[in-house]
């Protein structure tokens, strides 16, 4: 009877560490020698150490931080407050879903809706050519009902405007025109990503051998240099630094081109790239996209010319990653890394610009806002490539997404003393600093990003 009680003890005490209620009765079910005062002070102790854990906020890097703090106050000015209260509060971060074109996703689509979702760009049907070329796929297994990524009772457990949210935070300030449709002076286009105006995470899709996924999770503003790069069907892509994969996903949502290159050198990152097509692609596009292993600094001599469109999401030190270094020695070693970055970064941006065609454009991406990583490297590889012309994205991006996004209105040098660490402006891009690029700020309410995109035009 005594082990009887004790196992019963056991039991009820590993209950009592889950941040739930548990009724009063519960508590002196068991009357052995460990009972009493003691065992239920640990017992409450133990408890409140589970919700400490689960309120507490996600560490921050202090030297990462303190770096921040001195190089973005200058060159954000009045945005970096707002900005970094969210880099630091991960709980407050908008995530958007794409949908996959490729895979039956009507029952995610209503899902989506029912939960307050909504599409970031205004939609166009279906091309023919995705018709006619990938009609089986939609009989794909991936169904709302017995084959829906969620567990069986998941939608009925939160009815209509009822999802779970993350736990609460000041930045959820939701600003009144968020509300509104988006502009229609944006293309219309087949990519599909719905956002939520709060910090709401669909779950995410376990791999299913043979099955395409529905959806990819990220960061919208990532969508922001595909859509810059406007590629039309039958075009020839070269995705330059092309790991995890996201955005060669969203340049097949937006259209069907007749070669897509997706280059990665790691072959750990490069294994990733293709796990990640596989789950997203059909079979049938083997053909048009393709994996390379090529260095990215000198794909450009190997293949001068062959592109109409070259996409370099270069390596950069990462905000939102780097701040939450597991370490102040990781911390500090990033940030040795990070003087480096700029240099090898013209040199990507140089090959891709050896790799286009005559006429054909580049977008060159980011995702921090360190300015020597952004404007600074588009305007040291303008001065030395006289074939290479920048194009303002302000009216074509910025503008018809202000809503959404909230994006730096110039160039720091514009407004704060020359600093050291960024390479002064020169030629006619210095008085026109939005050529140079626009860059997406996390802000409350608004936290995509960071995102910098640029693109240049080779001239004929």
């Amino acid at each position: 009877m005594y082990n009887y009680m004790l196992s019963r003890h056991c039991f009820l005490l590993t209950i009592c560490l889950k941040p739930r209620r548990i009724a009063p009765t519960a508590v002196c079910c068991y009357t052995g020698p460990d009972a009493d005062p003691q065992l239920r002070e640990r017992r409450g102790a133990n408890k409140n150490q589970v919700t400490k854990r689960r309120r507490k906020e996600r560490p921050s890097c202090q030297p990462v931080l303190d770096n921040f703090d001195q190089q973005y106050s200058q060159e954000l000015g009045d945005l970096w407050p707002s900005a970094r209260a969210v880099l630091l509060d991960p709980y407050s971060w908008q995530y958007g879903v794409m949908l996959n074109r490729f895979s039956a996703v009507t029952g995610i689509t209503q899902i989506l809706q029912s939960q307050g979702f909504s599409t970031l760009l205004p939609q166009n049907s279906v091309s023919p050519l995705l018709c006619n070329d990938f009609s089986t796929i939609s009989n794909s297994k991936h169904q709302a009902g017995k084959d829906s990524p969620f567990p069986p009772d998941y939608i009925s457990k939160f009815p209509p405007n009822d999802f779970p949210l993350q736990p609460e935070s000041s930045s959820h300030v939701l600003p009144q025109d968020l509300k509104s449709e988006p502009s229609l002076s944006l293309p219309r286009s087949t990519l599909q990503c719905y956002i939520h105006p709060y910090p709401l995470r669909f779950p995410s899709q376990a791999h299913r051998p043979g099955q395409l996924k529905q959806y990819y999770l990220l960061n919208a503003a990532s969508l922001l240099p595909v859509l810059a790069l406007n590629v039309t069907d039958g075009e020839k892509v070269l995705d330059l630094c092309s790991a995890p994969g996201g955005k060669a996903l969203a340049i097949m949502q937006c259209a069907t081109p007749a070669l897509l290159c997706c280059n990665e050198p790691d072959p750990h990152r490069r294994d990733w790239l293709s796990k990640t097509l596989e789950s997203f692609l059909p079979p049938s596009l083997t053909s048009r996209v393709t994996v390379s292993a090529q260095d990215g600094c000198s794909f450009g001599q190997s293949e001068t010319g062959e592109y109409d469109k070259v996409l370099v999401d270069a390596p950069c030190s990462n905000d939102r990653s780097w701040l939450y270094s597991s370490s102040s020695q990781q911390g500090e070693q990033r940030l040795k890394e990070r003087a480096r970055l700029p240099a090898l970064q013209a040199q990507l941006l140089r090959s891709a610009l050896t790799a286009l065609r005559p006429g054909g454009v580049v977008v060159y991406s980011t995702c921090t806002l360190s300015s020597s990583e952004n404007y600074a490297v588009v305007d040291s590889v303008l001065n030395d490539c006289p074939e290479a012309e920048p194009e303002d994205l302000w009216e074509e991006i910025a503008v018809p997404l202000s809503k959404y996004f909230t994006f730096s209105h110039a160039h720091p040098d514009l407004d704060t003393p020359q600093k050291p660490s960024l390479r002064p402006l020169n030629g006619s891009s210095s008085s026109n600093p939005r050529r140079l690029g626009i860059l997406v700020v996390p802000q409350p309410g608004r936290t995509w990003g960071p995102m910098f995109l640029s693109r240049i035009r080779r001239r004929k």
